[in-house]
């Protein structure tokens, strides 16, 4: 006697069960490290990517600048705000930060410690993304630097016009400047500027 045939109601069950217990892998959360320096942009706007690498080429030219002199050893360096003139929100905080702390694992400058800064700020009546110049000097000479650092990033971004294509392309420009001021003299020992261009482009039929 032959055995009855299934239904297919009953082998899509079938399969689905025994992928269950399987543990296929599309219903597992898969999780892995990457290395966000590598990692390729998803879109042409600011990322983690650009935070690492503005900072590190940043950080690289300063100290080829050369700086410090050769006459300053070891001198204390306060950064005193990184200006986002962008209309994006940028997390200025930290790219500073990051710049600050590859300069200081260059062994060749001692770092103003940021809580006693932003507190020095703060029993002034001063905050560190509105200070004038003259506040900056000023803040920097109490807390004992030689030099300090400052500098902007701005944007520029582009998008293609009405043209006959088959995807849509966005170009973001960056730049970022950064400037060392000797505190004494009011002299500028370093400025510097990055430039960073990407594009992306889009489908216009698609995802």
């Amino acid at each position: 006697m032959n055995k009855p045939m299934l239904l297919p109601v009953q082998i899509m069950f079938s399969i689905v069960i025994i992928s269950l217990m399987s543990g296929c892998a599309a219903f597992r959360i898969s999780v892995d490290d990457r290395d966000p320096a590598k990692k390729a942009g998803l879109t042409a706007e600011y990322d983690q990517q650009d935070l690492l690498s503005l900072a590190k080429t940043m950080s690289e030219a300063i100290i080829a600048n050369p700086f410090p002199p050769a006459e300053d050893k070891n001198p204390i360096l306060i950064e005193l705000g990184i200006q986002n003139r962008t209309q994006e929100h940028l997390d200025v905080k930290a790219l500073a930060d990051t710049l600050t702390t590859k300069l200081l694992d260059t062994g060749k400058i001692q770092l103003v410690d940021a809580a006693r800064r932003d507190d020095l700020l703060k029993e002034q009546g001063y905050q560190l993304a509105n200070c004038t110049p003259e506040t900056q000097v000023k803040i920097g000479k109490q807390l004992g630097a030689k030099y300090m650092l400052t500098g902007s990033i701005t944007e520029i971004e582009t998008k293609s016009g009405r043209q006959v294509r088959v995807s849509k392309q966005q170009d973001v420009y960056f730049q970022l400047t950064i400037k060392i001021t000797d505190l004494e003299t009011g002299l500028v020992k370093v400025s510097k500027q990055i430039d960073r261009m990407r594009r992306a482009s889009k489908p216009l039929i698609g995802w």
